[in-house]
Order: C-alpha cells, then structure tokens, then sequence
C-alpha cells in the first residue's frame, strides 16, 4: 500500500472508527483521545501530539470540521481546509485516527469512543475539560499537558499579519 493511501485510511468517519475500537480493546490497547482545530500546524501542535500519543497505544484525534472551527475562532477561521488539516495530522507516524466533528465541542464523540485518556493542553483545569465527567465515570484518566511557550496558531496568525 503506498503511504498517501495509509494517510488517508487514518481519516475516518465515527462508523468505520468502530471496529478498529473493538480491535483495539480486544488487544488491550489503551485508547488516547485529543481534541481540535489544528489550523495552521507548528512546533507546538507535534509536540502536545507527540506526547499525548505517548500516553497510550492508540492516538485518536478529533478535528473540529471547517464550519466548527469558524463558530470557535471566527469568521477568518480556519485558515487551512478541513480535508488538509486532517490529511496533515494523519500523515503523524504516531496518529492513529483522525475523526472530524461539526459540533462546537467533542462531546458526543467522546461519549461514542469512551477513550482510556483524555488529553488537553494545561490552559485547561480537569473540571473545565470537555468529556472529563464521561471518562471518568468509564474509568479513564484526564490529563493535561503543558504547550511549548511561543507556539500558536494565533501568534503565527498575527505575524503574517503583521507582515503585509
């Protein structure tokens, strides 16, 4: 198989997620689960990445949709399409799946997927976490890890902004 097409295997809908799920549980692989926009991918998004994948077996990421993105961030949002954010973060040796959502938060996709781990960067406290109460209550864990200073797609945003 060429790699474009093990990319593009990795974007799937919450449907064809399912049986690679039970795949997953039945070899007792723990399930990492992170969450959004990943406009304009730097330094920093590989790095969360990187490290939230190696809190389990299985890095699933959920990807807000072009339209969800726009009611987060705003009108001039997202600066790269939805099919080419989700083909670059698939294109990651450590990603496991790529699912988008058009919902505002991940919410039903967490209660869907039930992950092991729930990851989000430390800009968030455990009790502000979207699904926190789901994974939990299912026995998981929450964490949070702390971005690289300097690194955000607004920032990157503002200097090309700065510069024309």
């Amino acid at each position: 198989m060429d790699n474009l097409t093990l990319i593009e295997n990795k974007i799937l809908t919450l449907d064809k997620l399912f049986p690679l799920l039970s795949i997953w549980k039945f070899q007792d692989k723990k399930t990492v689960f992170t969450n959004g926009c990943f406009d304009l991918l730097h330094r920093g998004h590989v790095d969360y990445l990187a490290k939230a994948s190696d809190l389990g077996h299985k890095l699933i990421i959920g990807l807000n949709s072009d339209s969800s993105t726009s009611s987060i961030k705003g009108p001039h949002r997202p600066i790269t399409d939805q099919t080419s954010r989700a083909q670059l973060l698939a294109s990651f040796f450590f990603v496991d799946a790529v699912v988008l959502f058009n919902e505002e938060t991940p919410y039903e996709l967490i209660k869907a997927i039930k992950p092991d781990v729930l990851v989000k960067g430390a800009d968030y406290t455990i009790d502000k976490i979207v699904g926190a109460d789901l994974v939990t209550a299912n026995g998981g864990e929450v964490k949070t890890i702390d971005y690289i200073a300097g690194y955000s797609t607004s920032a990157i945003e503002q200097k090309i902004r700065n510069s024309v």
